[in-house]
């Protein structure tokens, strides 16, 4: 979808940490994130374009340090590159139409789900939570979480 780009707007607004991490392909801190030991539901969104990207749903605690993911919540909206730096070979993770650095993705989750793990900085993802999707402008994923109450354990 067209609706959701980088702006210089959106970039303005965006704190130092969430400039580095998203635009400088940086990382965070593991541990001292706004997002690894969140459970509340909802969906989260680049916090430059605000495409959506992830699910309460897919997350799960990988004792990593950093929000962890089995699957995009739209496949369109993430994309992987080759990443060879740091002396390691890794599959980055970045946002389709803003282009944002978001983590990396592993081979190492949930066997029973995918057996993916997206790894993902917490300052490249605003939370939009079940009970805010329809008035963000989120409300077809709302669907999603029609056995969670809004104020549930996801």
């Amino acid at each position: 979808m067209s609706e959701y780009r980088k702006t210089p707007e959106a970039l303005a607004k965006l704190t130092p940490e969430q400039f580095r991490v998203t635009q400088q392909s940086g990382t965070e801190r593991p541990f001292h994130n706004e997002f690894h030991d969140s459970h509340a539901p909802g969906i989260y969104v680049d916090i430059v374009s605000g495409e959506p990207l992830f699910s309460s749903l897919d997350k799960f605690d990988s004792g990593c340090g950093w929000p962890s993911f089995t699957q995009p919540l739209e496949n369109e909206h993430v994309i992987e590159k080759q990443d060879a730096s740091h002396g390691m070979v890794r599959t980055e993770v970045r946002s389709t139409h803003a282009d944002s650095h978001l983590g990396h993705v592993f081979p190492d989750g949930p066997r029973d789900r995918g057996g993916l793990r997206y790894c993902i900085n917490s300052a490249s993802l605003r939370f939009i939570p079940l009970a805010d999707l329809e008035k963000e402008g989120y409300g077809q994923y709302a669907s999603l979480f029609a056995g969670e109450a809004k104020g549930g354990v996801a």
